[in-house]
């Protein structure tokens, strides 16, 4: 099954991500523990094995096509809503000098994620069960990240809110988000505006399943004022406009 599943991974990175026999193995692995631990608490909808190399292992892979520099440095990033380590832990698979933190609101994902990461052998990961508003105004968190990424559910103004106070100014918060972007672009506007932040770029792309998908690319362009992120629950229920 491993040649099968290593044969996919290869085929629909198409050379934009190169992995070594070793790489291979552990994304491998991650998909077995995925679903074993599947099976007692709900990580993912998602568990066929071609849908698991596509919508999860692929898809967090191609921040490289948004931002290619990820592969070149010790960056320190942070995966906010990581869930089942979606794209935090495939970015540290690929990309061994990446200093990861996956935050999460469940502890229970969170031992999930423990567990993958100490059978992987990875090193310079760190898991954070705690809400994003909580953590986004905690010093040791705020504003200490070169990079901030989310494929959490949520519209941009509420996202942003949630992530952008932990990326460092000249840093970007980059969310992975599926359909027609437009009014969700316009009705973000606002928001980046008060988060002292703009769109720098969209990269658009097509899974190989024809999946469309957007990565919004967001330079943080000053420091935060203190009022952000605003306390737990408002975000989500009072978007910034």
């Amino acid at each position: 099954m491993i040649k099968e599943f290593a044969l996919q991974m290869e085929k629909e990175l198409d050379g934009k991500v190169v992995l070594s026999e070793r790489q291979m193995e552990q994304f491998f692995r991650y998909y077995e523990l995925l679903t074993e631990w599947n099976q007692v608490m709900n990580l993912t909808a998602i568990t066929e094995m071609p849908e698991v190399v596509t919508k999860h292992f692929v898809d967090s892979l191609a921040l490289v096509q948004a931002v290619p520099e990820i592969g070149n440095g010790s960056w320190k990033v942070i995966d906010v809503g990581t869930g089942a380590g979606f794209p935090g832990l495939p970015l540290k698979i690929a990309y061994p000098e990446l200093k990861i933190t996956l935050l999460d609101s469940l502890n229970k994902r969170i031992k999930f994620l423990g567990e993958v990461t100490a059978q992987l052998g990875l090193k310079d990961v760190e898991m954070v069960h705690g809400r994003a508003e909580d953590f986004g105004r905690d010093k040791g968190y705020r504003e200490q990240y070169d990079f901030c990424v989310s494929r959490a559910v949520a519209n941009l103004a509420t996202l942003s809110e949630y992530c952008l106070p932990f990326v460092k100014v000249g840093g970007c918060f980059v969310p992975y988000k599926s359909g027609k972007l437009e009014e969700e672009l316009k009705a973000g506007d606002g928001a980046l505006e008060k988060l002292g932040s703009e769109v720098e770029r969209i990269v658009k792309f097509t899974l190989p399943n024809e999946d469309e998908r957007n990565l919004v690319v967001v330079r943080k362009k000053k420091v935060l004022s203190k009022k952000y992120p605003r306390k737990a629950g408002v975000p989500g229920k009072e978007p910034l406009r």
